[in-house]
């Protein structure tokens, strides 16, 4: 690599989010949405050496035209994809939400799973659309946990199931 090119991307190292944001804008033509430091570095510093030493071969022009078959790529859908306006069929849409009996860690819907928890009995039902403990309804195993032990846990290791052990009763 020159040393003019090696200056100019150490030179990178030491700019701001903000400058390098300037210099993407210089060396592509085109703003960029990013502010990630790492990627916007990465991307200039491949972009002068491409400038210095030739970019891609023109096979690989030909071979990543072929790939992408002139698509039209989008980063994002446009904002009127899922307004009222936009005609689509829900006939081949699935109508219920996949419910707890979908994940083999849990026992079946009605059924309860016990825990202690420092001398205290925690008792949870299954439902269909979540988890009954204390009177109240929970969306997950989750949220019980963090609501008995005030801090955050993995509903499924506070209660000990486990893939394929369909009661969690057991004492872990």
């Amino acid at each position: 690599m020159e040393t003019t090119v090696r200056k100019e991307i150490e030179a990178l190292r030491k700019m701001t989010v903000s400058q390098l944001r300037q210099k993407h804008a210089e060396v592509f033509g085109e703003e960029t949405r990013s502010h990630h430091k790492q990627h916007l570095f990465r991307r200039i510093a491949w972009r002068i050496q491409a400038l210095a030493e030739g970019g891609l071969s023109e096979r690989a022009r030909r071979r990543a035209l072929e790939i992408a078959n002139d698509a039209d790529l989008r980063v994002r859908a446009p904002k009127t994809a899922f307004q009222q306006d936009v005609d689509f069929s829900l006939n081949g849409a699935v109508n219920r939400r996949l419910g707890a009996e979908s994940d083999p860690r849990l026992p079946a819907v009605g059924e309860e799973i016990a825990r202690e928890y420092k001398g205290r009995s925690i008792v949870v039902r299954v439902l269909a659309s979540g988890f009954e403990f204390d009177g109240k309804i929970y969306k997950s195993l989750s949220a019980i946990a963090r609501e008995v032990t005030g801090t955050k846990w993995n509903g499924y290791l506070f209660f000990g199931l486990r893939a394929g052990e369909g009661d969690g009763n057991e004492k872990r």
